[in-house]
This record gives structure tokens, sequence and C-alpha cells, in this order.
């Protein structure tokens, strides 16, 4: 099938008291390969189910190609959707839960088994697990598990695929090269593609676009680039990437850290309590009495090319760094500390 865009305008979803959307307006185009990032609770899945039908406003507006999908059911919508568990079926063959959609669809819409069979032949080829295809999903790894999962909702031909936390059970190194898989695979099928995840480092490595949602709402849309070198807001900042956080006082443009002050741009905020942000790494070292910060150095660990060390600012701040290994930091050291990059957010 051909792939649909999608528009959702000021979606609106409460439980009880609690508003899981609070007037979401999005455009997923067509062929895209979203993806929805946010913790727990941010209303990413169930921005999901009600794209897929599996859930209903209770106020706003959903169309696939200009057309309202909330008059149609989950079924009608032709979408194809992947849960985190898998959701096989255990006492089926690969085989048979690949052919399960195809199978139950109504018969007035149904393929001869031989059409079937060659479908289901094609896609396992395609997710490339052909040789599996007598076996049941107790005998495969969790990774094989999740492609048959993929396999199967593309069966239907879907116009929409919908993923919701589809590595979430997975082991790392598993999750890293099916998330290059799944990119590949995408630009293959060519259908349009929601994937909801909490991994920053997920979203930023699949999707064509990230949506960054919190608490019911989007906090910014933009490339994978864009959300992590230029975030909108203080929660985006927080969210993705390892940043620094650190409370500061900015008063006429200038800005202090406790009763220190700081030789740092306050980017145009309002004097009152705020926040300075920086990447660990973009924390540049230098000899002590250099950098708007200085510190000591408590703690180094080493992760390949670089340390990782716990400074204590002289300013009652603890923060961590990550630092090239030629610096050759120890614990006891005195240094200081220039931010490369920097934002500022008003607010404490």
């Amino acid at each position: 099938m051909t792939p649909v865009t999608i528009e959702v305008r000021n979606l609106v979803k409460k439980f009880g008291t609690f508003a899981a959307l609070d007037g979401v307006d999005l455009k997923v185009d067509n062929g895209e390969l979203l993806a929805l990032l946010g913790p727990s609770g941010s209303g990413k899945t169930t921005l999901l189910r009600i794209i897929a039908g599996l859930d209903w406003p209770d106020a706003g507006e959903v169309s696939f190609n200009g057309e309202d999908a909330l008059a149609q059911g989950a079924r009608e919508r032709h979408v194809g959707f992947v849960f985190q568990h898998y959701a096989l079926f255990r006492h089926m063959t690969v085989f048979e839960n690949v052919a399960f959609g195809l199978r139950v669809q109504p018969r007035a819409v149904r393929k001869d088994e031989a059409t079937i069979r060659a479908r289901v032949r094609e896609l396992l080829d395609l997710v490339q697990l052909d040789w599996l295809a007598d076996r049941y999903p107790s005998q495969l790894s969790g990774g094989q598990r999740q492609r048959i999962a993929l396999a199967r909702a593309l069966a239907i031909e879907p116009r929409i695929l919908l993923l919701d936390e589809p590595f979430g059970a997975l082991d790392a190194k598993v999750r890293k090269e099916l998330r290059m898989w799944l990119r590949s695979l995408h630009h293959e099928i060519n259908v349009t593609s929601i994937f909801v995840t909490h991994d920053q480092e997920e979203a930023l490595e699949v999707a064509n676009r990230v949506v960054v949602m919190d608490k019911g709402k989007i906090e910014q849309i933009g490339s994978p680039d864009d959300v992590y070198e230029n975030p909108a807001t203080a929660f985006v900042h927080g969210f993705i990437g390892e940043s620094i956080v650190l409370p500061v006082e900015v008063a006429n443009g200038a800005v202090r850290l406790g009763d220190r002050p700081l030789n740092l741009v306050a980017q145009g905020a309002a004097s009152g309590a705020s926040r300075l942000f920086v990447r660990r790494h973009d924390m540049l070292v230098g000899p002590a009495g250099s950098g708007a910060f200085e510190g000591a150095v408590q703690h180094v660990r080493n992760f390949g090319p670089v340390q990782r060390a716990e400074v204590a600012l002289f300013g009652g701040e603890t923060i961590e760094i990550d630092a090239p290994r030629d610096k050759e930091l120890r614990a006891g050291d005195t240094i200081g500390l220039e931010p490369r990059r920097y934002r500022i957010f008003a607010g404490a």
C-alpha cells in the first residue's frame, strides 16, 4: 500500500485528572521514520495507540491523508503494530505467526493459500530469518522474535507501521544491531513509521525526525542533530545527552555560581534564578586558575579513550566531566574548566 501522511490536531486524552495528552499537534510526513522520545508517562504510547485505533481521544482530530481516521476502526486503518514483548503466538510456528494476519482477513479481501505462503516467505526473507520458518517462538532469541513480530506486522501490507519500545526487552548489543537493521529495512519497505522509545541514543540513531515529549506535551520536534545541538527547552537539554546542570543566578547580564562570578554571557536570560546546562564533553579542562570554573578532582574512571572525572567545584557543586585520556587527571588535582558550549535557561 502507498504510505500516508498522518496529522494530529489538538489531541487531548485524560485518565481521571491525569492528562496523558494535553493539546498535541503533530504531522508525520509520507514515508517518514519518526521517533517519539520521552520519559515514562510523557504520553508517547497513548499517542501511538490513538493513531493505531487501540484507544480514543477525549478531544482532537487524527487524519490519514486528510481523511478522518477517528471515524475508522483499528482494522480499517491498515496499521501494523509491533509491541515491546513481541506478542507472538507460542503455539504457532514462525511461519504461521507471520501468516496469521493474512489468514484472518475478511473473506472478500483474503488471498488464496498460495499467495499467502508466497507473501510469508518473502517477509521471512526480508527480515533474514527464512531458515527459522518451522521453529516456535520459544526456540528463538529475543532479537529473532522481534524481527518475526515485525514481519507479522508487515504481512498485511500496512499503510502505517507503529512500534512501541520495539527493542526495550533486548540487551544492549542486540538493540544496537537491530537499530541499524530497522533503519536499513525502512528504506526498503517505504512505509510511514512511528516508533516509541525512552532511549535517546536509539531515537537519534534511527529516526529521520525526533519528537521529544514530556507530561503530555511536545517539547521539541526536529532532526536528530537539531534536538541534540539546539535543545529548545531545559527539559530537552537535560533529557537528551549527558548534561551538567548548575544552579546559577543572573543579574543584569552577569552570571554567578553561589558567590563566585562566572565569566560567561547570560545569553539574554532575565535576571533571577536560572540553570546552566553543559554537555560533559563540552567542559574543557585547563590548569588551575583558568576557565570559568575551578575545582578539585575527586575520582577518575577510564572509559576507552575518555576519562570520567568527578570534580568538586569551588562554589559548592559536584559535577562529572568527560575528558580525553591525554589530560591524565588524578584525584587531588585542582583544575580550571571552561564550557565550550552551554545554554542558560531561566527558572530554578
